[in-house]
């Protein structure tokens, strides 16, 4: 099966040099995602705005890629302010609760300052997916 690569059109995609996602056989490996809604360019001030909009973002690259959320394996995530992280539980428990896939939380700078959180996710597709 040949590398199949994902785009959600965000204009960081063309301008920086990557992929939303990567499909790789039945791995799915999705970039790096923050709240921007893509389709605009915009970005909301709302932390937890940002967290669901991470995730819808996350969930149309894997539909793109003929997976799921249910799919996920491997989840990171990184905000900038540590003390963030609790606050967007409710999110994640909505969007990975019954998944419950390995995760990391790191603390870090993102590229924008109006980045509040940065959403990281690795899929198996089930065999014979797409």
């Amino acid at each position: 099966m040949a590398r199949k690569l994902i785009s959600s059109g965000s204009t960081f995609e063309k301008e920086i040099g990557y992929s939303r996602a990567v499909v790789e056989g039945d791995w799915v490996l999705v970039s790096g995602t923050t709240g921007f809604d893509y389709s605009k360019m915009t970005i909301s001030d709302d932390l937890l705005e940002q967290a669901e909009q991470c995730f819808k973002n996350i969930e149309s690259a894997l539909q793109q890629a003929g997976a799921s959320m249910k799919d996920v394996v491997r989840v990171t995530y990184v905000f900038p302010k540590a003390e963030d992280f609790e606050k967007c539980w409710p999110v994640m428990r909505k969007y990975l609760g019954d998944v419950r896939p390995s995760a990391m939380m790191l603390a870090a700078g993102l590229s924008d300052p109006r980045m509040k959180i940065e959403i990281q996710v690795t899929a198996y597709r089930k065999a014979g997916a797409e």
